[in-house]
């Protein structure tokens, strides 16, 4: 009860101007610069949320903080429409910043092709500079390496537009 009730009180202190002061709007623009840049190369959708703590319903919840946050980005990845991409191949890359943790949601057609130990490598390779607050270098190694995985499994032929189905304006809250 105690440590749950800590979790609430950080997530409640971390306000809402945590993460935008985390990402500037200069930061802001540079990822979703390389979203549409990566999303040139494949017909896969990548969506970007950041967000400073948990909404209190999660909060008192009795799963753990990182299958809080899964449920959190699982909750987004639908949320956002990221499964409603025409090859089911989106990736939603999210970021609690309050915990410091990383989730990556990839929808089925890019989960046939990629073992679910891929992503947590990801995750952990991303961990490092995110945990000491390098929140560019964090979001745009794991953007570099879904985009490396979405151009070997869904790559654009020559002279193939990508159609945008989604924002690529990363999603700070």
């Amino acid at each position: 009860m105690w440590s749950r009730l800590k979790c609430v009180i950080k997530h409640r202190w971390q306000d809402d101007a945590a993460a935008r002061r985390g990402l500037t709007p200069d930061v802001v623009e540079r990822l979703m610069r390389r979203v549409k840049a990566s999303e040139g190369r494949h017909s896969g959708e990548v969506r970007i949320v950041v967000e400073s703590s948990l909404p209190s319903s999660y909060l008192w919840r009795s799963p753990s903080m990182q299958e809080l946050a899964r449920q959190r980005a699982l909750t987004l990845f639908g949320k956002l429409r990221v499964w409603d991409t025409e090859h089911n191949n989106g990736v939603l890359i999210y970021l609690l910043l309050a915990e410091h943790m990383i989730e990556i949601v990839a929808d089925r057609g890019l989960n046939q092709h990629v073992p679910a130990h891929h992503w947590q490598g990801v995750i952990q390779r991303m961990g490092e500079p995110l945990q000491q607050g390098e929140y560019e270098d964090g979001l745009t190694l794991a953007l570099q390496e879904v985009s490396a995985v979405l151009v070997r499994h869904f790559p654009l032929t020559e002279g193939t537009p990508h159609h945008n189905q989604l924002p690529d304006l990363p999603l700070i809250d």
